[in-house]
C-alpha cells in the first residue's frame, strides 16, 4: 500500500514552493535572475529534504505557478513549460541519488546533469511536435551552462551549506533513507555525513 504524503513533507513542501517563488523575484529586481537562475536553489533543497514525488510536483508547479502569478518565467515563447519538466527532474533526482549514496555534492552534480538533458529533450522533441521552435539537444548542457555559470556557483556553494547545517538540527534534517548496510542511515553511513557527501 502506498504511503501517505507525512505532514512533514507537505509543510517542508510548501515552504520550499514558496521560496522558489520569492527568490526570483528578488533577484529579478536586481536584473540577475536569468544569470543566477535562483528558482533552482530551493528545488535542489526540497530533494535533499522532502521525499522524491514531492520534490519532483513542488519542481514542477515552481516555474508553471510563477508565470501565472508574475509572468516569469513566460508561457509564451514556452519558458515555464521547459522549466516545469526541468525542475521536475532536478527534484526527483536530487531526492533519489541522496537517498542511494548519502553524497551531497555527488547528487547535485549528477541532478544537475540530469535536469538540464530532461530539458534539452523537452526543447528538442516536445516543442516541434507543439507547433513552437525547438531547441538543441545539447544546449542546455552547452551555451546555456555558460549563461547560467554564476547561478551554478551559487549552487555550489549554497545547497552543501544549507543541508550540512540543517543536518546538524535536531530532528529537522533530511528526509529519511532506507537502511545501508550494517542498518546504519543518515549521515553516519560513510562516517561524515554531508561534510563527507562532498563527492570526492
Amino acid at each position: 500500500m502506498k504511503r501517505p504524503v507525512s505532514p512533514r513533507d507537505v509543510v517542508l513542501g510548501g515552504l520550499f514552493l514558496a521560496l522558489a517563488l520569492v527568490l526570483p523575484t528578488v533577484f529579478h529586481l536586481f536584473g540577475a535572475g536569468q544569470v543566477f537562475l535562483p528558482m533552482h536553489i530551493p528545488i535542489f533543497l526540497a530533494g535533499f529534504m522532502v521525499t522524491p514525488w514531492v520534490a519532483a510536483v513542488v519542481g514542477f508547479v515552481a516555474p508553471l505557478l510563477s508565470s501565472v502569478l508574475t509572468g516569469m518565467p513566460p508561457f509564451s515563447p514556452p519558458v515555464a513549460q521547459v522549466m516545469a519538466a526541468e525542475l521536475a527532474v532536478y527534484g526527483l533526482t536530487t531526492a533519489l541519488l541522496y537517498r542511494a549514496t548519502r553524497r551531497v555534492v555527488l547528487s547535485w552534480v549528477l541532478a544537475a546533469l540530469a535536469g538540464r538533458l530532461g530539458a534539452g529533450l523537452v526543447g528538442a522533441g516536445v516543442l516541434p511536435l507543439l507547433g513552437f521552435q525547438g531547441t538543441p539537444l545539447l544546449y542546455p548542457l552547452t551555451a546555456a551552462v555558460v549563461t547560467g555559470l554564476p547561478g551554478l556557483a551559487l549552487q555550489a556553494v549554497l545547497v552543501p551549506g544549507v543541508v550540512y547545517l540543517v543536518q546538524r538540527v535536531p530532528g529537522f534534517g533530511p528526509a529519511p533513507a532506507r537502511p545501508g548496510r550494517g542498518g546504519v542511515t543518515g549521515p553516519e553511513r560513510g562516517g561524515h555525513g554531508a561534510a563527507g557527501g562532498s563527492g570526492r
